[in-house]
């Protein structure tokens, strides 16, 4: 009804094609694939659905995540549960968020990381850190640890550290800081970890002075020891009989803690003759105790920083006998004790000093050309805040410091003149650090720059209130040290948190990052 002759011819046509088109799909029998064809799109369709990951071993697994970030290897932990495991199981540095609250979760968290050999344990200095409990039972689930830091575990207290002692038998490190444990505590860990090697002690509080107060001891660990360092402890000494008991110390680093020193260096260098390297620093020793000093006669690192009472006299003890000194660093603290005759010894006795570093000390030619004479391996040399170090004096080493590689200034009169005899002298410099300067200009950095294109040259015309420059096997640190702090904070969720990059305690290690709660 309604169409048209055309309309329906064309609906009967459509009919008939569709008609014709569904019959031959439906009967047209389809040929059969030759076998070869078929084996070929079998072997693709294989290809396509196997899963090789799953046929990688653990332990190739675990190398592949060991290459990886903290960031990265978090992420590859979500993968999948076996990826969880794999991760988990090779991890063996952690950092956690030492809070009160992390006792929850200690079980859960060291059930997925039982491999874990170096542990850090930091608390916020507002937060109630972990207790006795909770540092025992790391310690049961974490037997294999060989190295520990603490940071401002105020909680711990004598006994938590005597049973972690008692289980972690194997440690080889331990570094605390602003914790409260005293004498007893540390005595426990001397008298059960016979491997210890490196000892760090930073602001302890609770080792007290007096006749009534608990001798620290040699205990087992003083045959193994080879690092000791205390900081900013206002009864250091009581470390002595350990200091003197060790008889393989090799480092001994001790850094504004209290008291003279001098006649407790005098009895270690009777007793230890094997220490190679000693750092004093804001410390009350003098001549006296740099006397007792030149009796290690395999000393070859040596800085004196801000201990005024040092003077030439002592410097020249040092110099006449330890021959085999590479690296010296003075800061005189602009007391002027320290000058061109004890710098002159330094010349004469000490021909393998390869690293010198001078601050507030005013040091003149006579005493640098014979450095630059003598010292023929001096690669490394700062010199900073030093009021006689002008041209002459860098023309001086320009001119004869043939193996010097880096050189840093600062705060010394030196203009461009200076920078163009740089440029022609020197031939292995490869590193230059100008500082507060103020007579060397952006110009004279150009010169000297241009002079040789494998030179990097560090014009800062800046004002800072630091005063220390050095130049070191890195790069020119910021007084004699490149101490970078990481703060890193964690929620209560998080626990785990990371440190960014190497740490001076665990390093070549990777961190954890934020492991959430989630994932244990």
């Amino acid at each position: 009804m309604g169409q048209t002759a055309s309309t329906a011819a064309a609906s009967s046509r459509r009919e008939s094609n569709h008609s014709h088109r569904f019959k031959h799909r439906s009967t047209a029998p389809i040929p059969p694939m030759p076998a070869g064809e078929d084996d070929s799109l079998n072997e693709v369709i294989e290809d396509v659905v196997t899963d090789y990951i799953s046929n990688i071993p653990d332990e190739c697994l675990a190398c592949i995540f060991q290459s990886l970030s903290s960031g990265d290897r978090k992420r590859c932990s979500l993968v999948c549960r076996r990826w969880l495991q794999v991760e988990g199981q090779n991890r063996h540095r952690l950092s956690l968020n030492a809070k009160s609250d992390l006792i929850v979760i200690i079980p859960s968290l060291f059930h997925r990381f039982d491999s874990v050999t170096k542990l850090a344990l930091k608390c916020e200095r507002r937060s109630i850190s972990i207790g006795d409990e909770a540092f025992v039972q790391i310690s049961c689930l974490c037997r294999n640890l060989t190295r520990l830091k603490l940071r401002a575990c105020r909680e711990l207290t004598d006994a938590g550290m005597e049973g972690f002692a008692k289980n972690c038998k194997g440690l080889k490190k331990l570094s605390c800081g602003s914790c409260t444990f005293g004498a007893r505590g540390m005595n426990a860990v001397l008298d059960n970890c016979p491997l210890l090697e490196e000892l760090s002690v930073k602001r302890l509080r609770s080792i007290t002075d007096g006749a009534v107060a608990e001798p620290i001891g040699r205990g087992v660990a003083a045959a193994s020891l080879k690092t000791i360092c205390l900081k900013e402890l206002c009864n250091g000494q009581r470390f002595g009989p350990l200091i003197i008991g060790s008889k393989n110390l090799r480092t001994l680093k001790l850094v504004r803690c209290s008291g003279d020193w001098d006649k407790l260096l005098d009895v270690m260098a009777d007793r230890v003759s094997s220490v190679v390297e000693i750092h004093l620093e804001k410390l009350q020793v003098g001549d006296s105790g740099l006397a007792a000093i030149s009796k290690c006669s395999q000393l070859e690192i040596l800085h004196l920083v801000k201990t005024p009472e040092c003077t030439n006299l002592g410097l020249k003890s040092v110099a006449e006998n330890c021959k085999l000194l590479r690296k010296l660093h003075i800061d005189g603290w602009k007391t002027n004790r320290i000058s061109d005759d004890g710098l002159i010894a330094v010349a004469k006795h000490c021909s393998n000093l390869q690293e010198l570093v001078l601050i507030s000390v005013n040091p003149t030619i006579l005493s640098l050309e014979l450095l630059a004479t003598n010292c023929q391996n001096l690669e490394r040399l700062a010199l900073c805040g030093s009021e006689t170090v002008g041209d002459p004096e860098i023309c001086c080493i320009a001119a004869k410091c043939i193996a010097l590689k880096k050189l840093c200034i600062k705060s010394c009169p030196v203009s461009d003149e200076g920078m163009e005899a740089l440029a022609s002298g020197c031939p292995n410099l490869v590193k230059v650090k100008v500082k507060k300067c103020r007579g060397v200009t952006f110009e004279g950095a150009d010169l000297l720059r241009s002079s040789r294109a494998s030179l990097a040259v560090n014009l800062d015309t800046g004002e800072t209130d630091h005063q220390d420059a050095v130049a070191s096997d890195g790069s020119a640190h910021e007084n004699g040290l490149d101490i970078q702090a990481v703060a890193a904070q964690s929620g209560p969720a998080n626990p785990a948190s990371s440190s960014a990059g190497r740490s001076t305690s665990f390093k070549g290690s990777r961190t954890t990052e934020n492991i959430p709660g989630a994932m244990i």
